[in-house]
């Protein structure tokens, strides 16, 4: 549930994963988190468009970041930001993220690796105040030892980056409207 100072202060916080179509993943997952930030009332119901805003517009620092690991990953046969886009085919990326399925409320974003697969859930619930929220679900899986010395070394940098993410797009929708960042 919201509480009174995440909506006045816009930070995204911790939550509960809730009941989501990943939620069959959450038991053995080796990562799993979720957090939630209060919507500007005026923002959209499009839930594709946030994401895009939280996943496309991201900080210059969480693009160092990325440039980062994948300069380092390389060595190790990980694929690239652009090798996991690649990867969607002829299909729909958000970010550098393939999308894996989509409902009115949610879509899922993921991607299989050699070491580790991911998924997660971006969508829009209402809170336990009647006002609405974006959330995201974070699930990964490991497949060996490699798989689980890289999520211990990203974990901490991915929990900054997805909160600084639903953050900037909750500004961007109070600067701009959800719907004229989206056309």
């Amino acid at each position: 549930m919201a509480d009174a100072s995440s909506a006045v202060t816009g930070k995204a916080r911790a939550i509960e994963p809730p009941p989501t179509s990943l939620s069959l993943l959450y038991p053995d997952a080796d990562l799993l988190d979720a957090f939630a930030i209060v919507l500007p009332e005026d923002a959209g119901d499009d839930v594709e468009a946030l994401a895009r805003i939280a996943c496309e517009q991201q900080a210059w620092w969480i693009r160092a970041l990325t440039w980062t690991r994948d300069a380092l990953v390389a060595i190790a046969g990980v694929k690239s930001t652009r090798t996991i886009a690649a990867s969607a085919g002829q299909g729909r990326v958000i970010g550098f993220f393939p999308v894996l399925a989509t409902t009115p409320t949610d879509i899922v974003l993921g991607a299989d690796d050699r070491h580790l697969d991911f998924r997660a859930l971006i969508g829009v619930r209402a809170d336990g105040s009647g006002r609405r929220e974006l959330f995201a679900v974070t699930t990964v899986h490991c497949h060996n030892r490699f798989g689980r010395l890289y999520l211990a070394a990203i974990a901490p940098f991915h929990r900054l980056i997805v909160k600084a993410n639903m953050e900037r797009a909750v500004k961007t929708v109070q600067r701009s409207g959800t719907e004229r960042v989206s056309a």
